[in-house]
């Protein structure tokens, strides 16, 4: 099966979730003009990196969001992989990812399994618990949010169960470009399948974005990579490639996991 995927690479205004639900309906309907099957939002797309605000402007129990994405995804006939979103609960707030298919209905969600402590994500989120499998017209896919890929096995945790795809939502800042292009790129190769990656554009008050967003190839091949500044960045993916490149070389196969 083909599909056509769009990444949105927004440059998420700090604090303002009235003003990004605003910008985004607009950069939706954009993308949407040229009829992908999936559109890709960045990681706390709402809000920014706002975190010492997150109990004033976190979405209660996501439901704003999940009418906006519902609404929009039943509008442009898409399938849309929120991003994320700052969700507040009656246990604290989480980063979790809302996937939607173009019925407007809600496929799964995800909450971010492992916080950056380097941005302080530990004293304002609490980490999710559940696997970021789902399914989008019968695809075996997977969400992950920006740290997650540096964690191989939660990625191939997924893998092994069948993703074909894998959405990576992300607030990469400026100064790892290097690692976010070089971790993509692994984490398409070790687990032949398509990597979709959707990173912020732009500054926050304490921190510069890499913006990059890849498409890539389960051979590692960067089938598109968009540059630093705002963007809609498209391309064809193929799940009969993944199982091609799985056949002619068969890691699932070959794999000893009772050793590891």
């Amino acid at each position: 099966m083909n599909l056509k995927v769009s990444c949105i690479q927004f440059d998420i205004t700090f604090g303002n979730p009235e003003q990004n639900f605003k910008r985004m309906r607009e950069k939706i309907e954009k993308a949407a003009l040229e009829q992908p099957d999936i559109i890709v939002l960045p990681e706390l797309w709402t809000t920014g990196y706002d975190l010492t605000r997150l109990d004033e402007i976190a979405d209660h129990e996501g439901k704003e969001t999940l009418s906006f994405l519902s609404q929009i995804a039943k509008e442009n006939n898409v399938h849309i992989v929120g991003g994320s979103i700052a969700k507040s609960t009656d246990e604290g707030v989480y980063n979790t990812m809302y996937i939607i298919s173009k019925d407007g209905s809600l496929v799964t969600e995800y909450s971010k399994l492992h916080l950056f402590k380097l941005m302080d994500e530990h004293h304002y989120l609490q980490a999710g618990s559940s696997e970021g499998l789902f399914k989008l017209d019968d695809i075996n896919c997977a969400g992950f949010i920006c740290y997650d890929i540096r964690f191989p096995e939660w990625i191939r945790k997924h893998t092994s169960s069948g993703a074909e795809v894998l959405f990576v939502v992300a607030e990469w800042p400026a100064p790892r470009l290097n690692h976010w292009r070089s971790l993509l790129i692994s984490r398409a190769i070790e687990n032949q399948c398509y990597v979709v990656a959707c990173n912020r554009a732009g500054n926050d008050p304490k921190n510069e974005f890499a913006g990059h967003s890849m498409i890539i190839d389960p051979w590692g091949e960067i089938i598109a990579e968009a540059t630093e500044v705002e963007s809609i960045l498209s391309g064809e993916i193929s799940t009969d490639k993944v199982q091609s490149v799985r056949k002619q070389i068969p890691i699932f196969l070959d794999r000893r996991p009772e050793f590891y």
